[in-house]
């Protein structure tokens, strides 16, 4: 049996699992493969309660795993509206920041006549954490649906782009389903950038029984209490508009929502009842139960009302089914946004557009009235569209704890962490805070793990090389790792970042053999070279093959001498500008010398016998002394300055073992790249990191940084261990949490490795904190919410396929880790299709699109589990 069998059946993982699981790993290990040694998962300590989640993997969440559901809807960049287990509305962010807590009063309601009429909100049972704690609930959560009667019963599986809600309520003669979803059209970046969702009602009649029903939307304003705007409501054919008006020194202000439905007897109630103590939301629960369907135009006084709503009659016969399909969107055409390399800036005085932060689809859409009538009139074709992908994405023999993994951190895609320029550039948060981005600037370190967009949408990734090489690169090759918003050169230039600089010329070579486009990678190399030597005359100035210069990386710090973190990105990047030279007849001579010396090193220098790591070095470099070259110190006191004098640089890991120690091996290896150092020291290197970092229970590891991420008797992946001792005593900050962005990377890298059963060991650990009771399923944080990282999840299928198709040789490389039949998704940049074995021989099945194909290289796997085996 391999791990995954324990989960393929569809029930929930418990302890005998995870014992189970390390006991095959100590198998494995007979043969070469992982030992699992008692220090990381002693057969006393406990493991993680996920037997009490009730869930397999890519089944329906139900009861308590919906508390902490919520699913983004909305385009790339456009804003977000989500909606929950429960299928209320929530988090609506549409003014290009987040605004997690933000949670109108709108909802869906039925009414249904009879001798006792029965009126239901079509949402679930409100989670209890939103009656005590959370905003507004000290003073009774005035102004919410909570009080008001709701169905009995919900269930919520998650299709991605589409949540399915299934509702069960013995007291109603209907059968209630609702599906929600945005459109999402890989490749097509346009498409999938829309400022729009879609929320359907599906009405069955189960009984013997004509039943006459009324179905209504409410929404009240739908923008936050604290944006002071002059208001209006008005009509639209099916609908209504809720707009928030400009000022002449806030034009930033103008916002418009609206939501509207294709149903011939729709009336619309533009002029809620004006009072005290929020006295329209009586008035229209009256409306609702009552089963009355008011009609009437905005108030005629300047004082307009504070929501509307849609009526529309419903009669359905026995057995008959009728959906109600509502659509929603919404125009914000402008903001005051405007960063520098990190810091959020005020805007210009006078306010020039220019200045800030324009989206992308208001280039396209005039205002409110242009996006409801493209909404309108291509609502099917991108229906049809969006449907073909997930029933594509979704036909896949792959594992379900990886198909889950994958999915869910799509939705990232639809959340504020991503903008989209009016000129189509995208731009990126790191994640969202509460009510703004976390860390700005498309940070090119933590963009590094992120693999998902440049496969679905590559078009969007390229725009990012384009700013990173581009503006944000100045003469001599330096590069600003967070690009300015609007996108243009970095008003002061500030410390490199060694793994994302490097990591971006891996990046460079991969999005050209995904495109295929060399005229675009001929245009571009005169600057990723210079990009290339700027780095190897900062951080190896000596030529040893090794970035060995203090350099900032993605844990906020500077590494001082040698690691194999940054090393193995710098061997990526020389491997990469190798392959690129060669084919544009340029001459790579240094280059390969570089690589050749770097592989050497790395067994030499920074190889224990066991894992690679950092070899700490202040002396004797070209940089000044560390007490003296503290980035990012915004005090140094005397006692820091002291232990620096005494021990050298402070947060450094030495003789640690580091989870992303080897990341520029995976990084190379999902970039078409193969081994760009021995194939035995990373290997070994991995074996060691799920030997000792992996922890099914956290209830003794001591963790002072940020412990919410991976906290108690759950399971995780360390950053960072200390197996031999001599932990530093102030190790590099984060060294002690767990960051789903590098469990995906190390899962990945160990599956590609041929350590199938590893990789998913972590995935499901890592997916198990994720089932809805505690945490959102659909928000993976790290630095906030929707963290970019986790996009890293997207290698898994690549890994657990074996399948890269190479858009310039028109060559499909296929070589799975594991024996016998599969199929699963493969996304080109002209097309999608499933991939895969079939009665022995392998298969592209294009299923949009097209995918150019020459060859497919087909390498079977020698050994190991059965497909068959971890999806039964």
């Amino acid at each position: 049996m391999s791990l995954a069998a324990g989960n393929s059946a569809h029930r929930p993982l418990g302890r005998r699992d995870f014992l189970k699981m390390s006991a095959l790993a100590g198998a494995v290990a007979a043969g070469g493969g992982v030992p699992a040694r008692a220090t990381s998962a002693p057969a006393t300590s406990a493991a993680p309660d996920v037997s009490a989640a009730n869930r397999a993997f890519g089944a329906p969440y139900q009861g308590r795993q919906l508390d902490r559901v919520a699913f983004p809807l909305g385009g790339i960049g456009s804003g977000m509206i989500c909606i929950e287990g429960s299928g209320s509305l929530s988090h609506a962010s549409l003014r290009h920041h987040p605004d997690v807590f933000n949670e109108p009063c709108a909802f869906a309601a039925i009414s249904i006549a009879g001798p006792q009429r029965i009126a239901r909100v079509l949402e679930g049972s409100v989670p209890t954490w939103k009656l005590f704690g959370a905003p507004g609930t000290a003073r009774g959560g005035e102004g919410k649906p909570y009080g008001l009667p709701r169905l009995a019963t919900a269930t919520f599986r998650a299709r991605f782009p589409f949540a399915e809600i299934d509702f069960t309520d013995e007291q109603l003669p209907l059968g209630v389903r609702l599906v929600a979803w945005s459109p999402f059209t890989p490749p097509d970046a346009d498409d999938s950038s829309l400022p729009v969702a879609a929320l359907e009602y599906e009405f069955v009649n189960h009984t013997a029984a004509p039943v006459e029903a009324v179905f209504s939307f409410h929404a009240a304003d739908f923008f936050t209490a604290s944006d002071k705007s002059a208001r209006e409501v008005r009509r639209v054919p099916g609908g209504f508009v809720l707009r928030a008006q400009p000022t002449s020194d806030a034009p930033w202000l103008e916002a418009s929502f609206a939501a509207c439905v294709d149903e011939p007897d729709t009336r619309v109630d533009a002029a809620w009842f004006r009072g005290r103590f929020r006295d329209w939301l009586p008035i229209v629960w009256n409306h609702v139960e009552s089963g009355a369907c008011p009609d009437q135009p905005p108030h005629a006084t300047s004082t307009p009302s504070r929501g509307a709503s849609l009526y529309v009659p419903l009669r359905l016969a026995p057995g008959a089914r009728r959906t109600i399909t509502l659509r929603l969107g919404w125009h914000v055409p402008r903001s005051k946004l405007r960063t520098d390399r990190i810091h959020v800036l005020a805007p210009p005085v006078p306010y020039e557009e220019s200045g800030c932060y324009q989206p992308w689809y208001a280039q396209r859409y005039r205002d409110i009235d242009a996006v409801l009538a493209d909404w309108r009139q291509r609502y099917r074709e991108l229906r049809s569209a969006s449907d073909r992908f997930a029933a594509c994405l979704h036909d896949t023999t792959l594992s379900p704890e990886v198909l889950e993994a994958v999915t869910a951190n799509l939705a990232i895609l639809k959340s504020p962490t991503l903008l989209r320029e009016q000129a189509g550039r995208l731009w990126a948060w790191e994640g969202c805070k509460d009510d703004s981005g976390s860390c700005a600037g498309s940070c090119t370190h933590v963009w590094n793990y992120a693999q998902a967009i440049a496969h679905l949408f590559p078009s969007l990734e390229r725009s990012l090389r384009e700013s990173e090489f581009g503006p944000s690169q100045d003469e001599h090759g330096r590069q600003n790792f967070r690009t300015s918003l609007p996108i243009r050169p970095p008003e002061e230039a500030t410390v490199a970042a060694a793994d994302g600089q490097l990591g971006g010329i891996i990046k460079f070579y991969r999005d050209w053999r995904i495109s295929g486009d060399t005229d675009w990678l001929r245009r571009w190399w005169p600057r990723v070279r210079q990009s290339l030597d700027y780095c190897i005359a900062t951080w190896d100035p000596e030529g040893k093959g090794l970035i060995e210069e203090p350099h900032h990386n993605t844990y906020d710090i500077e590494l001082w001498g040698p690691d194999s973190m940054a090393t193995t990105i710098y061997l990526g990047a020389l491997s990469a500008a190798i392959e690129i030279a060669r084919a544009l007849g340029d001459d790579a001579a240094r280059y390969t010398q570089l690589l050749a010396a770097g592989g050497e090193r790395l067994r030499t220098v920074l190889f224990n016998g066991e894992y690679l790591h950092q070899r700490v070095v202040w002396k004797n470099l070209r940089a000044k002394n560390p007490a003296e070259a503290a980035h990012g110190q915004v005090t140094v006191s005397p006692e820091w300055r002291a232990l620096v004098e005494e021990s050298g640089p402070l947060h450094q890991y030495g003789p640690g073992c580091l989870a992303d120690g080897v990341i520029g091996a995976w990084f190379a290896r999902v970039s078409g790249l193969g081994d760009i150092a021995e194939p035995d020291l990373i290997t070994s290197h991995l074996r060691a990191v799920y030997r000792h970092n992996l922890r099914r229970d956290l209830s003794d590891h001591a963790n002072p940084q940020r412990p919410t991420y991976a906290v108690g008797r759950e399971g995780g992946l360390l950053l960072c261990t200390w197996p031999r001792g001599d932990k530093p005593p102030l190790a590099f900050p984060y060294s002690d949490e767990v960051w789903t962005g590098i469990e995906y990377q190390v899962a990945s890298h160990l599956i590609m490795t041929g350590h199938v059963a590893e990789g998913l060991d972590v995935v499901r650990l890592c997916r198990a904190r994720y089932d809805g009771r505690v945490r959102n399923p659909f928000n993976e944080y790290e630095c906030g919410h929707w963290y970019g990282r986790a996009l890293s999840s997207y290698a898994l299928l690549q890994a657990m396929s074996g399948a890269r198709y190479d858009a310039v040789t028109q060559v499909l490389h296929l070589q799975p880790p594991c024996t016998g039949d599969f199929r699963a998704f493969l996304c080109a940049a002209t097309g999608f299709g499933l991939v895969g074995v079939r009665d022995g021989r392998p298969f592209l099945d294009v299923r949009a699109g097209r995918i150019p194909l020459r060859e497919i290289a087909y390498t079977p796997a020698a050994g190991g589990p059965r497909f068959s085996s971890l999806s039964s």
